[in-house]
């Protein structure tokens, strides 16, 4: 009896002890203080973003941030951070950068945190442009929106969470509409190669374009930005939503295919193929695989014991190498589409906007806390 509990014993207590790698408080300490590092940067949510040029700041950019802003205030809801968001959104009079027709993901990427404020506090005045964007959306027959990979991200989550607050099958449906153009005909035959299960960021990069290397261009951020769409989206749906199998088996299978590529140091290269082809350490891709993986982990998608080494590695990776004490975050690519954009990277090189990779950190952190 007392060998057959000690072989038991024996079995579990690699997998017991690699569990224990992740602390929450220390997960929690270190969203706390990379956030505190920009709200104190940027205490005036309406002042516009000025790098080649000046924009407003509900863009694409600060809508991923607050995204990852309110991934921390459900598990630390903290009255700044939602006054922080509140604060955004009543600045912007809950709309978007050039009105409410707009066909574009990037500048309705901001309704993720406007549904998020709006189910705290319902109030009409708050949706009424996000679901003036969404009705035209939905009721004109254009499948081909998302031309590049990115706006997966930026779109999708919007249309499931109003499809879970209008209780309409019909959002869910168009999402995944848009989405299978994507995978399936952007391009020559969709920007989704299932031989590699990844995706080329947009047209320009399907074959016959490759990387010094000769293999296919996969980008690091890019792939990121879908994988975590797939997982926010299956956070929001319902268990019986159409099509919710499919993102699950295309989860899965990006998550296996990422597995070998990750880097001994626990990033992923912002080329994922190529890794001599500017394939250095980045820190927002890998902020999204993290943030995917964990999702998967939690919610018995992903075999555990396969991917919490995987998932801890790439955590600990960011915190040791990429959060500085300040909480600045440090290998950001600044923004672009393809692996030679805003290069070279390093510790303490300022990204041409600092909010998109601190949404992504916040993102990971929130499902990492949960493990």
């Amino acid at each position: 009896m007392k060998k057959s509990f000690l072989t038991s014993l024996l079995l579990v207590l690699p997998f017991f002890l690699s569990s224990q790698a992740i602390d929450k408080k220390e997960v929690l300490d270190h969203m706390i203080l990379a956030n505190g590092y920009f709200m104190k940067k940027w205490p005036d949510v309406g002042k516009t973003i000025i790098t080649n040029k000046e924009r407003p700041s509900n863009i694409w950019t600060r809508g991923v941030y607050y995204e990852g802003l309110m991934a921390l205030y459900q598990i630390w809801p903290k009255e700044e951070y939602y006054k922080y968001a509140l604060d955004w959104a009543n600045f912007h009079e809950w709309g978007f950068r050039y009105g409410t027709a707009n066909r574009n993901a990037d500048d309705y990427c901001a309704a993720q945190t406007y549904i998020d404020l709006y189910n705290l506090e319902p109030q009409p005045h708050k949706l009424r442009k996000t679901k003036a964007t969404l009705n035209m959306l939905l009721h004109t027959p254009q499948l081909d929106d998302w031309s590049w990979i990115d706006a997966i991200q930026m779109g999708m989550p919007v249309f499931a969470k109003m499809g879970v607050l209008e209780n309409d099958d019909r959002y869910f449906e168009k999402m995944y509409q848009m989405y299978a153009y994507t995978k399936n005909q952007h391009g020559d035959n969709g920007l989704y190669n299932p031989e590699d299960a990844l995706w080329w960021r947009d047209k320009d990069f399907d074959p016959p374009y490759t990387e010094p290397n000769g293999e296919d261009c996969y980008w690091s951020r890019g792939n990121g930005w879908v994988i975590g769409a797939l997982a926010k989206t299956l956070s929001i749906i319902p268990t019986n939503a159409p099509h919710r199998a499919e993102y699950i088996e295309d989860l899965k299978a990006m998550s296996h295919a990422l597995v070998p590529l990750q880097r001994k140091d626990g990033f992923w290269n912002v080329s994922l193929h190529d890794p001599k082809n500017f394939g250095g350490k980045e820190l927002t891709g890998t902020a999204l695989f993290v943030y995917a993986m964990a999702y998967g982990v939690n919610n018995d998608i992903l075999d555990k014991e396969t991917f919490l080494p995987v998932i801890e590695k790439g955590w600990n990776a960011m915190i040791k190498e990429g959060l500085q004490d300040s909480g600045f975050l440090g290998y950001v690519q600044s923004t672009g589409k393809e692996p030679k954009d805003g290069q070279p990277l390093s510790k303490s090189k300022i990204p041409d906007f600092e909010d998109y990779g601190l949404g992504c950190f916040l993102l990971a952190g929130s499902e990492v806390y949960r493990l």
